[in-house]
């Protein structure tokens, strides 16, 4: 009996230590996954933008003086040539009497001193005077028409400023606000303007981007002009977060790069036919960027590590990171990849912040083979036959 447990006891040891030397199997898990076949996708770049009138006039008053009426109102729709302001006309009014009288009184010193000249000249023919007499009436004919010549001008200065007191709108538009009012003393060295009239047919949106982005830009279209010409229509997006209706153009892009910022500016063109757009206001330029037969991921299928992007590629059924390399333009659902990826790849699309290299992988929508073998339908057939043996 001794050695019967002897045997029994060694036999139990070698038992235990083959369980313990057996390889544990880890687990499978199903994951969704995602086979990657290239498409098309369109992309949009978000922009701050400030708003301004195809024309924002400042009007300053050319004389001095007192408002003596208004003519228009703050937001008034006015037309070119159309009165804003008068200012007070009656100290230009006597100005320009002064000048026309001056004006008069030296056409008549011409006269007097052209008919001195004939009767000189017609006496030194006959001798009666000297040539220093011929010369001193010619020297007062030629005074007089200078002092002719400078009433004259004195005229035309006054009429212009005469003109000026009616200050009219150089252009069509919309009248800005107006802080002086009637009684209130304006002149040239008057800091703030008048008023401002913009023309709001058509709106001017500016904004910036870095210098990478405009390189990015220009890479993708050749060249500056390439660019303005072959660039799609942007949006703008209002302060309140609606888009705006009508699509805009970008017309200009500045050739100087601003130093302090790395920034250059561009120019868009928006049509105002509605009047919403005012100059002075703000939004968003809406930039779309089209990307055709490429590859998209979802950004929940993908992890980040010291700033790199990473997925996990199914290979051989085992989880492998992969280092992706994405386009900087992101709507915050997809990224686009530039290369890390091929079609037929198939990706892990669930999970990835906690999962591990090496993981095991299903996939959830490939069904597993459960027909079994006619070998494995005999070992099972045999089993129950061997208990009833035991």
């Amino acid at each position: 009996m001794k050695k019967i447990s002897i045997f029994a006891a060694a036999a139990g040891c070698m038992i235990l230590c083959g369980c313990q030397q057996k390889p544990m199997q880890q687990p499978v898990s199903e994951y969704d996954v995602l086979t990657i076949a290239p498409t098309d996708r369109t992309l949009t770049e978000n922009y701050s933008a400030s708003i301004r009138g195809r024309q924002d006039i400042d009007i300053y008053a050319q004389v001095s003086g007192k408002i003596a009426q208004l003519c228009v109102t703050e937001g008034q729709q006015v037309r070119a040539g159309q009165k804003l302001f008068i200012i007070d006309q009656v100290p230009y009014k006597a100005a320009l009497q002064t000048a026309i009288a001056n004006v008069e009184a030296a056409k008549a010193s011409v006269a007097t001193a052209q008919l001195t000249y004939d009767s000189k000249k017609e006496l030194f023919a006959r001798n009666v005077v000297s040539q220093f007499d011929l010369s001193t009436a010619e020297n007062s004919l030629l005074t007089a028409k200078a002092q002719l010549a400078q009433a004259e001008a004195q005229e035309v200065n006054a009429r212009n400023n005469l003109s000026y007191t009616v200050v009219s709108s150089p252009s069509d538009g919309v009248v800005g606000t107006l802080p002086y009012r009637v009684g209130s003393l304006v002149g040239p060295s008057t800091p703030t303007p008048l008023t401002t009239v913009s023309d709001n047919s058509e709106m001017y949106v500016y904004f910036s981007m870095t210098e990478n982005q405009l390189l990015a830009l220009t890479r993708e279209y050749g060249s500056i002009a390439n660019t303005l010409k072959n660039m799609p229509d942007v949006q703008l997006q209002l302060n309140d977060g609606t888009m705006y209706s009508h699509p805009g153009r970008v017309e200009s892009i500045s050739g100087v790069i601003d130093t302090s910022t790395g920034s250059v500016q561009l120019r868009a063109a928006f049509p105002n036919k509605e009047g919403l757009l005012h100059s002075g206001g703000s939004g968003n330029l809406v930039m779309p960027h089209t990307y055709e037969n490429c590859i998209v991921v979802p950004q929940s299928s993908t992890f980040e590590l010291q700033d790199k992007v990473y997925v996990y590629k199914v290979v051989n059924g085992v989880a492998t990171s992969t280092m992706i390399n994405v386009v900087n333009i992101s709507n915050g659902r997809e990224y686009i990849v530039n290369s890390g990826l091929t079609p037929g790849d198939v990706i892990v699309n669930e999970g990835v912040g906690l999962m591990r290299e090496g993981t095991p992988i299903k996939a959830k929508n490939q069904q597993a083979t459960a027909t079994a073998t006619p070998a494995a339908e005999s070992a099972a057939a045999a089993e129950p036959a061997t208990e009833k043996e035991e």
